[in-house]
Parts: C-alpha cells; sequence; structure tokens
C-alpha cells in the first residue's frame, strides 16, 4: 500500500505547529518550462528543465547520471542555474574541471539523501524534533532542515552556514523526489 501524501502544511498543523500564511506548493506539473512526469526517473525529467541546465552538466561530468537514473529511492535537493550562478567567480568552471571530479561528486552527493522523502514528511521529522531536523546525505554532509518563520518556507543549512530555500517542493519521480531550491550547498570547509 503506498502512503498517503499530504501537504507539508497539514503534516506541521498535525503536529500543533501554529502556521501564520497559507503555503504553496507545485502539483509536480512544471519545473523551468518542462512538465515533469511521476513516471519518468530524476535525470530524465531534469534534462528537461530551463532552470536546471548547470545541474545536469554537473551531474553528467561526475558520472552521476546513471545512478541517479537508478531505482532510488533519492531525495535531490536541486539547485537552479542562478544558485550556481551565485557562487564566487569561476567556482563552476573549476569544479567541471576532469582533475576535480572527486570534489563535484562530493559537492553533488550533499545534494542527495538515499530516501523519497516528500516535504510533508521533512515536516513531520522537524515538527518531531523541536523545529529543525538533520538529514544526512550520500556525499556525507548534514544538511539542517526547518521552516522559516514570516513565511513558512522549508530551508536547508549546509555545514558552512549556508541556507537554501525549496523553491518548488514535491516534485514526485519515478525514483524519488526532487525539491528545487535556490542555493548551492556546500560540505564542510
Amino acid at each position: 500500500m503506498t502512503p498517503k501524501k499530504t501537504t507539508i502544511r497539514a503534516a506541521i498543523i498535525a503536529a500543533g505547529v501554529t502556521l501564520a500564511a497559507p503555503m504553496a506548493f507545485a502539483q509536480n506539473t512544471m519545473v523551468g518550462g518542462a512538465e515533469m512526469f511521476p513516471d519518468r526517473n530524476i535525470v530524465e525529467n531534469a534534462v528537461n528543465s530551463a532552470d536546471h541546465t548547470t545541474l545536469v552538466a554537473a551531474v553528467q561530468a561526475a558520472g552521476l547520471a546513471e545512478t541517479l537514473s537508478g531505482p532510488g529511492p533519492f531525495t535531490v535537493f536541486a539547485p537552479t542555474n542562478a544558485a550556481f550562478a551565485a557562487l564566487p567567480d569561476g567556482a563552476v568552471d573549476d569544479l567541471l574541471k576532469p582533475e576535480n571530479k572527486d570534489a563535484l561528486t562530493t559537492v553533488l552527493t550533499c545534494h542527495v539523501a538515499a530516501v523519497d522523502a516528500m516535504s510533508p514528511a521533512i515536516g513531520q521529522m522537524i515538527a518531531d524534533d523541536g523545529g529543525s531536523h538533520a538529514i544526512e546525505t550520500v556525499g556525507g554532509c548534514v544538511l539542517t532542515a526547518a521552516i522559516r518563520e514570516g513565511d513558512n518556507a522549508l530551508t536547508l543549512t549546509d555545514e558552512n552556514g549556508t541556507v537554501a530555500t525549496v523553491t518548488i517542493p514535491d516534485v514526485d519521480q519515478s525514483n524519488g523526489v526532487i525539491h528545487v531550491i535556490d542555493a548551492v550547498l556546500m560540505p564542510k570547509m
């Protein structure tokens, strides 16, 4: 039996947390101008998003496309092109060099958890843990998930203090879920 998918708002309300404003969530249809199909895997959908061309190029350069096309399950926190563009000048070009493949792989896998975690589940974990929840990634990084006061946005903070906001949650995939984020999360420096 497949568990019922609810909204993070419902999960938070069920946990007794009061929200000041309604939360808006995607219907798993459009990301980067392309329809996302739940019967396709993460890579098959991501390659169609105009907002994720840098991420797709990085995944290919790191040799992770086959892995992320596999059975999973995976939760991918997917930075947009704008998120990569906000990195220091030359950072992306340096990471994409063949000699930096290991570093690139570490950065990318710090955006992947080996679970299928829709936002209601993350919201429940945040509520259960008293306001934040540690997410261990396949890259060995620990991200801290929280709900931001004021706009109730789901956020992720990396080990360096960089905060990414989930801008499109719950993009259902055949092998997991994508949550679009607005910053690149990095391993501890």
